[in-house]
């Protein structure tokens, strides 16, 4: 397996400026082999504390925040040197203890020279305790499920998904049957690692639907577990609403659909759960497709997207069948699972800002608004082979955008007014000039 973190990871420790770094991410996006895998590839050793499972060390920063004295009980506990520069320390689940958050401070201004690397899967509900966190002291990174890409690397096929990377458009159309093909496969696998290793290993999709579906489960106990028990059936119930929601012909989350009679103060903490948890994701409405983005964000409005693809396939409880039926997959749900992997590829770009955007009299709507680059890009995303694109159409007779997005099945064409760019190559579509 390989993961394109581990380039952002080697940045991190060669950088002047390093400061400890947290990792944030849902459950199971493969935080714990990404840390492991990065030490015993740059490190001469590494010490590693898990503080959900490892009782004895949860008391470890009870006696002082002093990075001599935790350095100290580290080595006593993993009979391992601990070494400045050499040495990786990994402290994983850290949201059981917030003090080791709080320690990160005086690692960075009193022992800078030592690495630290944290994470937890729920560290985003950690930090709204009133912990003293370290603001200014850390660095962060963000860990999302597998992209279409590293799927490809996965599964053996990494001079495809190198091809990708090139946008050499006229070979890549020479392999769109294969890419096709491995895209309908990334839709029911989708990209959360322990499902991807089994489909490398196994191709069996019925042993990956039992991965993610004990996936799932894990979450909905985390529910239980870790959420106020006030609040437990809203998380439920807006978890399970996610899907009915993207299916709509207008992907506007409405809280009414969720129960009758619900409002959106009812579930302000629901969905801050989940958010917090990384298990969604808001996409708000820009009300003007205008620079900054951020400047006309309508916060009254939004789409809602669930971590992982595959995940919402498993929720759905499509049957493998539907990839034996040509396109049928890319359609399902009104070509919600388009629009989810399309957002989902996209995420990952750091050098995005993500919004979609609607008339105020709702007559037209633009699935996504990116600003990049010092543009503002819309983009329509179609589920197959489809070439209308009339609300694109409609936007830039309006609005008149430098550079307009179709994503599609069909191949990679430039027109005057829009470039259709194939679905399988949108991940990597954009990057820096």
């Amino acid at each position: 397996m390989y993961r394109n973190s581990i380039k952002k990871l080697i940045e991190w420790k060669l950088s002047k400026g390093r400061k400890p770094l947290i990792i944030r991410g849902a459950r199971q996006v493969g935080k714990t082999w990404l840390m492991k895998e990065f030490a015993q590839a740059e490190y001469e050793n590494f010490i590693y504390v898990n503080f959900e499972y490892d009782e004895i060390m949860k008391n470890l920063f009870d006696e002082g925040l002093q990075p001599e004295r935790i350095l100290l009980r580290l080595q006593m506990f993993s009979s391992i040197e601990a070494k400045p520069e050499k040495t990786l320390i990994i402290f994983d689940e850290i949201q059981e203890v917030p003090r080791g958050l709080t320690s990160l401070k005086y690692f960075c201004e009193n022992a800078p020279e030592y690495h630290i690397m944290v994470a937890g899967s729920l560290l985003g509900l950690t930090l709204h305790q009133h912990i003293s966190f370290p603001v200014g002291k850390v660095q962060f990174l963000d860990l999302h499920p597998m992209t279409f890409s590293e799927f490809l690397c996965a599964i053996d096929k990494k001079r495809f998904a190198d091809l990708m990377q090139t946008q050499d458009f006229s070979m890549l159309t020479s392999f769109k049957t294969m890419y096709i093909e491995w895209l309908r496969q990334y839709y029911f696998v989708g990209g959360m690692p322990e499902a991807v290793a089994c489909f490398a290993e196994t191709q069996d999709f019925s042993k990956v639907r039992e991965i993610q579906k004990s996936i799932l489960v894990q979450y909905e106990s985390d529910f239980s577990k870790h959420a106020p028990n006030d609040i437990v059936p809203r998380i439920h119930l807006l978890w399970n609403a996610i899907l009915p929601q993207l299916a709509k012909e207008n992907k506007k989350f409405i809280y009414a659909k969720i129960q009758q009679g619900a409002r959106a103060r009812e579930f302000e903490l629901a969905m801050a759960w989940l958010l917090d948890c990384g298990l969604i994701k808001q996409v708000y409405r820009a009300a003007k497709p205008d620079l900054p983005l951020k400047a006309y964000v309508d916060f009254s409005a939004f789409k809602l997207f669930m971590v992982d693809i595959g995940l919402m396939v498993a929720m759905s409880e499509l049957d493998v069948k539907v990839l034996l039926e040509g396109s049928r997959i890319f359609e399902e749900f009104k070509g919600a699972l388009t629009e989810q992997f399309v957002f989902q590829q996209l995420v990952l770009n750091e050098n995005l800002v993500i919004n979609y955007w609607s008339s105020e009299r709702s007559d037209g709507e633009i699935d996504l608004l990116l600003q990049f680059e010092n543009k503002i890009i819309p983009i329509e995303i179609k589920a197959t082979e489809n070439l209308q694109a009339k609300s694109l159409r409609a936007f830039c007779l309006k609005h008149q955008p430098e550079t307009a997005i179709r994503t599609s099945l069909s191949n990679y064409r430039q027109e005057d007014w829009m470039t259709n760019v194939p679905l399988y190559i949108i991940g990597n579509y954009f990057s820096p000039q």
